[in-house]
């Protein structure tokens, strides 16, 4: 060790480095070099040593009416450190200083994404900057600048008392500003194990302590490959006990309260009294302030944690779900609810998730965040309503909270439409809903956009909004009072110019509702009829041709309309290609079905050859049930005028395929096809016969198959015995049993008392053949089917033996071109 006398042998220069602004605060930081030598007797230098070093130059009286020049040349004079070459660095340093703006919000989040050197790249959140107050505003002093150089000192101090410890976690975190730091800090062997051991064991002592070490972790955890560190310390779980705590122990801080209040109020003098609870309360309110910090900062911490999903999953199985709803119900700082409702708003897209929230009556605890004027808020809340709104009954709830009017209020809101248009539009699912809307102003603001968009098709959230508020007849008469009639042919204006196939989608659902507002449509037929050849997008002479075909006036001549545009060539080649898709070949089946409401034109079908294709056509696409259906509901159309008819029923087997359908499982196709042969059955007598004998046949094997039902539900001894079933007499099922002849129900011949069945039963028991009159005599066409006694239902025998006859089922015709219709 050298003695004072050698001093003389000691040589220290300062060397002058480069000059940076400060990060965070208004100062200039001057970087230098302390370089110290001893010298041997003889001027030798013998021990050397350098060291960098930093010094701060605050500059408090700096602001915007500051002359920059004679600043800088006071700061050059001032800090020898600094040459007078540098005066015009320093100038431009405080240049950059004066235009900095100061802003509360975070840098870019770093990203996930792990790169070189354990560093990443930035990607925006958009959340508030989770770094405590005291520690954005934490002045550690002139004399002492952090350096990653004395990270042993601080970790020693992280061994001493509380107020030491915190003073170590603020150095800790300065160092950790620096992203360049994090590596340095990790391959220290024991700064991540002291402080995780501190908050562990210390954080019920100090909620600042907590905060601090919470936030140096927070940085560790924007990089991805620092979550194994983390994770090893059991960071997050320690999170969120400190944090389920903290919450409670506000409730017990505000029960506190309550009962100071109540003492005070039955104090005679009161004076003192409330001084205390004054006292208390800004006591309460400091220390809710500083939970409110630690609470933003574990939140945020477990957000970023909660990036890998089985990080998740345990979350949610701890509770995060329940501590992140008491946090929303009970706080009100409003950074705190931005980082509440991210982490919310990532959990709620799993299931699970969604109905806990749920049960915690989520929707009526966003009504304050939806209304805030703070917009980084309410835009997030709006996101969580749309993650929350795939559930209906939560959709009702929002509803039924008084969530509508204040949703399509933000509408106006820069940057919240896209979201909102999407919330909106899965609201506008449930019909109720979209009913509401017509007593707000979203019906307005919605064709607003649509006519002020750009041109070219407009996005598809709005278009598909306005599909589904079209689809009401209400909604569609508001769009239509718009400019008195003038905003209607603006829009189909629009869809042709912009050949916008989902806003045409909008004009074909407004046109299907009676009233009114239908006749309003007639007005664009041409432009609908001439887009139907020329246009090329299938998908927009789809919506050309739904809008035609609802136009179901008896008005409008039709043949005029197919003639003058030329559709008929096209119709039959959409029917007869087989290229088409099938949404094009049922739009174009719907439009003949309203175009035969007109009789020549029904005419000028019916001769082209259209039934036969038609028939053609319900064979090859019998499996699809709406095409049948359309297929069918064209032939009744078809069969209400006088020569379409006797084409009909003469020259195609139409009416023997809608005997066929008669029994289809789809109850709209069986009505369809009931109205339409009772009308032939009216004008034919030769298929009246056939359509009576199927009918009488089909509840003929309905009765045999009930009968049997219930013969297999006989005893095991009875189903294999020799005797005939009780109610089998010879070879016919009778409707009656023989032995029942009590004088209320059967006469003394047996037979039914007149009484007992009314006259209109009677008569139709008669037509379909289920009761047979006295004197009964078969008509002629019933000695095909060999029937040995005409006075019987039908007998196994008789069924037996139509079977085995050359007749094809369910009366089809056995001629060769006949094809069978299988359902």
């Amino acid at each position: 060790m050298m003695q004072s006398e050698d001093a003389r042998y000691l040589k220290r220069r300062v060397k002058a480095g480069n000059i940076d602004v400060h990060p965070s605060e208004k100062a200039i930081v001057v970087s230098y070099e302390v370089e110290a030598t001893i010298l041997g007797e003889m001027g030798d230098p013998m021990l050397g040593e350098k060291k960098e070093c930093q010094k701060v130059i605050r500059l408090q009286s700096l602001n915007e009416s500051t002359d920059i020049q004679t600043l800088a040349s006071e700061v050059v004079t001032r800090c020898k450190l600094i040459p007078i070459t540098k005066l015009p660095e320093v100038e431009q340093l405080l240049y950059y200083l004066q235009k900095r703006k100061e802003t509360d919000k975070v840098e870019p989040q770093l990203s996930r994404q792990q790169g070189k050197s354990g560093k990443g790249k930035n990607s925006s959140q958009g959340l508030q900057d989770p770094t405590p107050d005291f520690l954005s505003n934490a002045i550690i002093g002139d004399m002492e600048i952090p350096s990653i150089n004395n990270i042993d000192d601080y970790v020693e101090l992280l061994y001493e008392d509380v107020p030491s410890k915190i003073k170590a976690s603020i150095m800790i975190f300065c160092l950790i500003k620096n992203s360049d730091n994090l590596e340095a800090l990790l391959d220290h062997g024991t700064v991540m194990g002291a402080l995780s051991r501190v908050l562990r064991e210390d954080w019920r002592k100090s909620v600042e302590l907590s905060t601090n070490i919470m936030y140096i972790f927070f940085c560790f955890s924007t990089y991805i490959q620092f979550h194994t560190v983390i994770a090893h310390y059991k960071i997050g779980a320690l999170c969120m006990n400190i944090s389920d705590h903290e919450l409670k122990r506000l409730q017990s801080w505000k029960d506190d309260l309550r009962k100071k209040r109540t003492i005070m109020e039955g104090q005679k003098n009161q004076e003192q009294g409330i001084k205390e609870l004054e006292k208390y309360n800004k006591k309460f309110q400091n220390l809710a302030v500083k939970q409110d910090q630690l609470l933003k900062v574990a939140f945020y911490l477990l957000l970023n944690l909660a990036e890998d999903t089985r990080v998740e999953v345990k979350m949610k199985n701890k509770g995060i779900v329940k501590i992140l709803m008491k946090a929303l119900e009970t706080r009100s700082n409003v950074g705190l609810h931005i980082v509440v409702l991210s982490f919310l708003k990532k959990l709620s897209i799993f299931k699970e998730n969604k109905s806990e929230m749920a049960k915690l009556d989520i929707i009526n605890k966003l009504t304050p965040a939806l209304i805030s004027d703070d917009e980084l808020l309410s835009t997030l809340s709006l996101r969580l309503l749309l993650n929350l709104s795939f559930d209906t009954s939560l959709r009702l709830k929002m509803v039924a909270a008084g969530f509508l009017p204040k949703i399509i209020h933000h509408l106006d809101v820069p940057g919240c439409e896209p979201v909102t248009l999407c919330l909106l539009y899965h609201l506008s699912i449930d019909d109720k809903t979209r009913s509401m809307m017509a007593y707000t102003d979203c019906i307005q603001k919605v064709v607003d956009m649509i006519l002020e968009a750009p041109i070219g098709p407009i996005n598809p959230e709005l278009a598909a909004l306005a599909i589904n508020i079209a689809s009401r007849k209400n909604n569609t008469q508001l769009v239509c009072e718009f400019g008195k009639g003038q905003t209607l042919r603006h829009l189909v204006k629009r869809c042709f110019k912009c050949k916008d196939g989902l806003l045409l989608k909008m004009i074909r659902n407004m046109s299907q509702h009676d009233g009114p507002t239908k006749p309003m449509f007639v007005n664009f037929i041409s432009q609908f009829a001439n887009a139907l050849k020329k246009e090329k997008d299938e998908d927009f002479v789809i919506e050309c041709l739904g809008t035609l075909a609802n136009l179901n006036f008896h008005t409008i001549n039709f043949d005029l309309i197919l003639k003058k545009y030329e559709l008929l060539p096209y119709i039959l080649n959409v029917l007869k290609s087989g290229q088409c898709e099938d949404d094009l070949v049922l739009e174009t089946i719907v439009l003949i079905g309203t175009v035969a409401l007109d009789e020549n034109c029904a005419a000028n079908l019916a001769q082209s050859g259209i039934v036969q294709v038609l028939v053609n056509l319900l064979n090859a696409k019998q499996e699809d049930d709406e095409v049948v259906l359309q297929i069918a509901y064209v032939f009744y159309q078809m069969i209400w005028h006088e020569e379409t008819r006797n084409i009909i029923i003469s020259n195609t087997q139409a009416p023997a395929y809608l005997i066929d359908l008669m029994h289809d499982r789809n109850s709209r196709i069986r009505t369809v096809c009931d109205n339409t042969l009772d009308i032939i059955r009216e004008y034919d007598s030769g298929w009246e016969k056939r359509i009576q004998m199927e009918k009488f046949r089909w509840h003929n094997s309905q009765w045999i198959e009930i009968i049997g039902t219930q013969n297999m539900d006989e005893d095991e001894e009875d189903l294999y015995d020799d005797v005939l079933p009780q109610y089998y007499h010879g070879d016919d099922f009778l409707l009656y049993d023989p032995s029942a002849n009590g004088p209320m129900m059967v006469g003394e011949n047996g037979e039914l008392q007149p009484e007992y069945i009314s006259e209109e039963a009677l008569h139709e028991g008669i037509a379909n053949g289920t009761i047979i009159p006295p004197g009964y005599v078969p008509a002629p066409y019933m000695s095909e089917y060999d029937a040995p006694d005409p006075r019987l239902l039908a007998s196994q025998h008789d069924l037996d033996d139509y079977y085995q006859t050359g007749q094809p089922s369910y009366g089809r015709p056995s001629t060769p071109d006949y094809m069978g219709y299988n359902y």
